[in-house]
This record gives C-alpha cells, structure tokens and sequence, in this order.
C-alpha cells in the first residue's frame, strides 16, 4: 500500500463486504459500493446505491405491533456487467481457479481498480481488469470499464450489460424481518443502438427515479457494432451480444452512466434529463480525466499530512476520502442531512443522528458552504420539530433522535438482539441531547464563518426555539434551589432506566444538563449579538418575552449537576448506586465485549445494572468544551471546578467503557491528549482501524461510521493543534503526541487561506497572499494579528 491506494492482494469471500462498503465510490449526491460489476446480492456481495435523502417508508407486522419503518432505498444496480462463454454459466469469481487478483481504490483519483486472472474448468485464462468512477463535479454521472483479455484461447464470448431494478434493502441481516420492496417499476426501454433506460418510482415516497446507461465494445482500437439482444422485464433492462475473441487481443467494454431523479434542480422530468444527459456525456477517459481534476481541487483544500512512521496516514486520508464522498459540493444546496453511516449501506436506515457534531468541524474549516447547506437541513424541518415538541407535551422546537425525510422521528420501537433473538424495546428517542449538538453546530459554523445572514435568517431561529423547548422540559426543585432534566437518555445508550423503574428515562443527566446550560447562555448571547431590527424582528416573530429571557438566563444559573466520590460527575443522578461490573470475567467468557448490552440481554441482565458505558457521557463535555470554557460554566452554575477534574473524571469513566460505540475511542483519545499522550495516540490509532479492520465485527459492512471517521480527522486537525475558534479568534495550543513527528494541514478561516505546519518543537502559520482583513489569532496565549501573505512561527 501507499498512503493513496487502499490495496487487496487476494479475494476473499468472508471480507468481500466489508471491502464493498470501504470501496464505495460517491459525490455527496449518490455513491455506489464497491461491489464487483458481476455480483448480484447474495451471502457474499451486495451491490448498492444510495441517494443522498433518498427515503421511502413501509409498514411491517412485529410482535403483533405494525411497525412503519423509513430507509434510505437501494437503488437499481447501474453496474451490471458481466460475461460467459456459449453454454455456460455467467461469471462467477468464485466458480473458477484465481491465479492472480488485485482490488485497489486510489484515493487520489476517485477510482476503484480490480485485476484479475483465472482460469476455468475448460482451462481457458482470462484476464478481467476494471476502472470505475462516481463523477465528483458531474455529480448526475457515473462510468465503469472493463477489459477482458484471453490469455490462451480464441472464440465467442458473450457480454450483458444492464440496469437491475429487482433490487431491495437486505444488506443489515437484523433488518431482515422487515418488508423490504422499495421500488416499483415504471418504464424500461432501449434507446438507440447501445442506450438503455429504467424507470422506477419509491412506492410510498413517490420520489421517481431514471437511470440511462450507454456501453460500448472497442477491439483493436475500433468501436465495435454488434447486435444486440434486448432482455427486458418490468425492472430490469439488458442488453446481451456476442463478441468473437482472440487471444491475446483486450475487449474494452465501456459503462456510462446517468442518475436523475424528480426532486433534482435545473430539470425538466427526470428521465428525459437523464437520457439527454447521457447523448451529451463524453467517454470514459474524458470523463475520467475531469472527476480526477475536480477530485484534486478537493485534496487540495482537504488533505492533512501526518508523519508517524506507521500507516495511519492511508487511513487517515481514507476517512478523509469518505468523508468528501459522503459531502461534497455536489451536496450544496440539497435538501438532505448526513447519514450516520454514510451513503455506503443500510445500517441505521440511512438516517441523520447526531453526528453531524463530529463532522461539521472539518468541513466548517475546508469548505463551510457544505456545512451551511446541511444546517439548512434542519431548518427546513423546524415546524416539524415544533409539532415534535408539541406532542411529546413542550414548547419550542423537539429535533428527533433520528431524522430522515420529513425530521419526524424515525427512531424505532422495538430492537432486535441478535444474539439472543429477541426483540426488546428501544427507546433512544429519548436522547434529545440531540438539540443541544445542533445549537452547537449552528454556533461553531458562525464561529468559523462570520455568516450573520445565516445566523440571522436561519441559525436564531433554530437557537432560540431549541432554548424554549428545554426551558419547558426543566423541572424547578424548591428544596435544592436547582432545575432537573428527567427522562431522557444521554449518548451512553447502555443506560435507559433506572434498575428497577417501571418506565424509561433518567434523571439528571450531567451531559444534558450542561449542555443545556451552554445552550441558554448562547441564546442569551445571541439576543445581545443580533442587530436592533433583528432581535426586535425575532422577538415580534417568536413572541419572546422580557419574562422568557429571564427565565432561560435563570435556568442558566441554577440548573442541578451531580456529583459522587469527592468530584467525580455522575453520568446521571443515581449513578453511584449501580453495581461495579465484572470486566475480567466477561473480557475471558467472551472476549469481544463491545456490545455488553447485547451480552447481558442474552443473559437475562441488563447494562442499566452497572458502571458501566458504551461511551462516556461525562467525557462528552471535556471534548466539546475547553477547560476554560467549562469554568465559565461551572463558576456561571456555582459549582467548584478544578483543572484536576479533567483527568480524575477521565480515569474513573475510562476504566468503566467498553467503547462499545464507535465514537468513543474518538473521544477517550481527545480527552486524555494533554495528560497521557502516549495513551492518547494509542487511542487515536485504534480509532483509526474501527472500519478498516473492522473492529466491531461485522458492523462497517453494513456502512462505515462516518462520525468516526471525521472524528480521527477533527482529532488531528483540532485536537492535536489545540485549534478553537471562537470570539473571533482563532486559537493554537499545539501539543503532539509523542508518536506522531509532524502534521501539516490547510485551513480556511473567514476568507484567509491558512497553511499550518505542527512539528514536536515548532508551529508556523501562514496566510496566503489576498484581499481579506486581518484576522486575529493567538498561539499558546499569545494573540496577534494575521495579514494575507504573513507567516507566524512560534516555539512549542
């Protein structure tokens, strides 16, 4: 391997889905896995292709319960290829001896490459090569060649290219009592000599769908005629021909592919745009040779150079790569969110939670257009968040724990153990902390940008009717002088009622409740920041009161944390009550015990039993928040807080997680940087192999973590530069792990092009040459001015 190309030396049928699902290929508007263009679904491949906001809802009986349930659909099959000889079976990997294979995705280029040579029960060798693409800048295009060369024999060989819609969503074996259908077919047709056409309509969504795909046979350097046979059903369409071979001599069969749907912009109806689109589409090498240029414009802004003697800079330019494929300018101005697992598998439905909170840091420093399209997201769905709130008995606006189409709330009811075979009730809807990550990211996108217009028109009003929802959903207890927060979850799932309570929901979480403080103060912050038109504006529009203000400014002041053993924040009120967990005991029966509450379910037990966490609540608060901030918050609340606090709370709940999310050696390793740093790198590095190894077994098949995935990159871009930015500074505080040499990385920062270099000793910042006003930044507390053109260096 290089530090580009992600390389597979031999097929492997038990990791092929895996490898699907770290090849995917996207544009921030559709990616497609990286399955091969022969495959079909079956218990070793599974092709798939995601929209970005493509959903369509069904109903299934469950437990005699009915159960409506929205996916992110798969999409027809546009890369459908494949080959045989007269009589026999179609291609099949596994069915012939493999006597070389090589699978690479170059991440520089976009392109996933597959060689391969074999040899089949005739004895005939074949090699099979192919090139494909998802268009970074043509985000509507899409292109697949393959080259078939006979190695030691001549004679017909017949080739089918089509577009299968027979596809449904059965790549997540827990989902597999689901109803599944999706897609209903409209129409399928041939167009011209070498063009074919599908049409296809989600059968609750109505969100119609065309796909047009035009492939070509080249030998010799000459474009081949053949005659074509059509294979059509209701939603498929094929082409087949025979082609004579001859050995030694390479046929180049060349894909290219549109995707269109109804909901596009600058469109007339879809299908006559996709095929109109697909007359007009160069070939492959042209359109090979634009995505790769388009693609290096994004490295350019995008690409983070570590030295670390190892190999984590391919893997961090891999999260990098899936992350640009999941967002990118392609996305600006689409009405969708991020999928917590991407465009690359089924996992989650395909639905939006909360780690938009890990993501938006990078792109809000690379390219902050795509986090302001993304926030719009939420505000398009701020009238349904208000029915949210409404209906669960609160004012203001109630953002769902998962959101898909229309922001209502998709979290499920019920959750399938697949360990024990149960289904059990699932009640993460409760995690409304939710509200407060997107307060947080409204305020850091303004941060980084200065964009009053969005904070404005969009980002007040999403702030202020976030604050009224929780000023209704707090409790005033008289006796303590303190407001509560009950009912409700915080990101540790592995707690969601107390032991033996008769419903869900705890009491005081300190991730909630702190949150929820900052979330005041901002709203507060932002009446004073507004201009006199816009906060009079806005208090006309949202009816905020003199009286509402002091409420949120008193909420602000005396909201109730908990505390146990002499500092130690509990991660709720009650904590200290549970049991301690048996780790060696579970570490030797199981071995792997990431998902403890799939092990004690199994058992009879329960996680809500012990000190025990997926991921640590309490640790939350020391990543998203500087000591300095905290402080503030502390002193604001009357509590004591001590620098001493980070790391005594750090190594009681480190000692307590399973990390049995994905998110939270991320975490672990961001909170422990200062103090352990040897630790800390070792964290990072295991955060760096969650989906390429695979760690939670079996998992990134079914769609990589993509808040992991930014989160290692956020670790070095921020973390390890000590970058904050807030007040309208921009601030350093370097502090390399003792395993990483050096970093180097571009930012963009209220029009300054920034480059920064990090070393064990130094630190230097320079802002390229341009029109933008100075800007301030500080370096281990030293705060000055950078001019455009100017270049800082400072002693670490």
């Amino acid at each position: 391997m290089s530090d580009w190309s992600l390389v597979y030396e031999e097929f492997n049928p038990e990791q092929e889905r895996l490898r699907e699902a770290l090849c995917t290929l996207g544009n921030g508007y559709f990616a497609t896995r990286g399955a091969a263009h022969e495959a079909e679904a079956d218990s070793t491949h599974y092709p798939g292709t995601y929209l970005a906001g493509g959903y369509n809802r069904l109903h299934t009986e469950i437990g005699g319960r009915t159960i409506e349930h929205e996916d992110l659909v798969n999409l027809p099959n546009w890369l459908s290829l494949s080959f045989r000889h007269p009589d026999a079976n179609w291609f099949n990997l596994q069915a012939v001896d493999i006597l070389s294979y090589r699978q690479e995705l170059d991440l520089k280029a976009g392109v996933l490459h597959r060689a391969v040579q074999f040899q089949d029960s005739q004895l005939r060798r074949t090699t099979v090569s192919s090139r494909r693409f998802v268009h970074i800048g043509l985000h509507h295009l899409a292109g697949l060649e393959v080259v078939i060369t006979p190695e030691n024999w001549s004679g017909p060989l017949e080739v089918r290219s089509a577009l299968d819609g027979r596809v449904v969503n059965a790549g997540v074996a827990r989902y597999q009592a689901l109803n599944n259908k999706h897609l209903a077919g409209i129409e399928s047709s041939v167009v011209g000599e070498d063009e074919i056409f599908l049409y296809m309509e989600t059968n609750q969504s109505k969100l119609r769908i065309a796909e047009a795909a035009r492939t070509r046979f080249v030998l010799d350097d000459s474009l081949l005629h053949p005659t074509r046979a059509v294979i059509q059903e209701p939603e498929l369409i094929g082409q087949a021909c025979t082609i004579p071979m001859k050995q030694g001599r390479p046929l180049t069969i060349e894909k290219i592919v549109t995707l269109y749907t109804a909901r596009d912009h600058g469109i007339s109806e879809c299908g006559l745009d996709a095929r109109q689109a697909l007359t007009n589409a160069a070939g492959f090498e042209d359109l090979l040779r634009s995505h790769t240029q388009h693609l290096s414009r994004l490295w350019q802004r995008c690409d983070i150079g570590i030295q670390d003697g190892e190999d984590s800079q391919l893997t961090l330019r891999l999260h990098i790569f899936h992350l640009l494929q999941t967002t990118s300018p392609s996305t600006i101005g689409l009405d969708v969110g991020v999928p917590a697992r991407g465009l690359h598998g089924e996992a989650y439905r395909g639905h939006i939670f909360w780690d938009e909170l890990f993501i938006f840091p990078f792109l809000n420093l690379r390219i902050p257009d795509i986090t302001k399209s993304l926030l719009l997201y939420r505000h398009r769905r701020l009238d349904q968040a208000r029915r949210n709130a409404q209906e669960a008995g609160f004012n203001g606006a109630l953002y769902p724990w998962q959101s898909g189409s229309n922001g209502r709330e998709e979290s499920q009811r019920l959750h399938l153990n697949p360990q024990s075979g149960r289904w059990t009730p699932d009640n993460s809807a409760l995690q409304r902390h939710v509200n407060a990550a997107i307060v947080y990211n409204v305020w850091h996108y303004f941060q980084v940008t200065d964009d009053w217009e969005f904070l404005s028109f969009y980002g007040a009003e999403m702030i202020l009717e976030i604050a009224r929802f929780w000023a209704s959903a707090v409790s005033y207890n008289a006796e303590k002088d303190r407001y509560e927060i009950f009912d409700v979850m915080g990101p540790d799932e592995y707690h969601d009622q107390y032991p033996k309570a008769d419903h869900p929901g705890l009491n005081n979480n300190a991730y909630t409740n702190l949150m929820v403080v900052w979330v005041f103060c901002r709203a507060l912050e932002l009446l004073d920041m507004l201009s006199v038109d816009s906060r009079t504006e806005l208090r006309e529009i949202m009816h905020i009161s003199t009286t509402e203000a002091e409420l949120w400014d008193d909420i602000s002041r005396k909201m109730f944390l908990p505390f146990h053993d002499k500092g130690i924040i509990s991660q709720f009120e009650g904590y200290e009550d549970l049991e301690e967990f048996d780790w060696e005991r579970y570490r030797e029966k199981y071995g792997d015990i990431h998902r403890l509450d799939r092990i004690l379910e199994a058992e009879g037990d329960s996680t809500n039993r012990y000190k025990l966490s997926k991921q640590a609540d309490v640790l939350m608060l020391f990543y998203l928040f500087s000591s300095d901030e905290l402080r503030i918050l502390f002193k604001r609340l009357g509590y004591p807080f001590k620098y001493s606090t980070i790391p005594q709370n750090v190594a009681y709940y480190l000692s307590r997680t399973a990390h049995g999310s994905s998110l939270s050696r991320v975490v672990h390793s961001w909170v422990t940087a200062r103090s352990d740093r040897a630790q800390a790198w070792d964290l990072l590095k295991a955060a760096l192999r969650v989906d390429i190894s695979d760690v939670q077994s079996g998992t990134t098949a079914e769609g990589i973590h993509l808040g992991a995935m930014a989160g290692t990159v956020d670790l070095i871009q921020r973390g390890h530069t000590g970058l904050e930015t807030r007040g309208g500074t921009l601030y350093f505080n370097p502090c390399l792990p003792k395993g990483l040499k050096a970093l180097n990385l571009r930012l963009f920062y209220r029009g300054h092009s920034l480059d920064v270099a990090v070393t064990q000793e130094t630190f230097q910042i320079g802002s390229r040459p341009g029109r933008s006003s100075p800007i301030r930044i500080s370096i281990k507390g030293k705060s000055q001015k950078l001019k455009p053109g100017q270049i800082v260096s400072a002693s670490i």
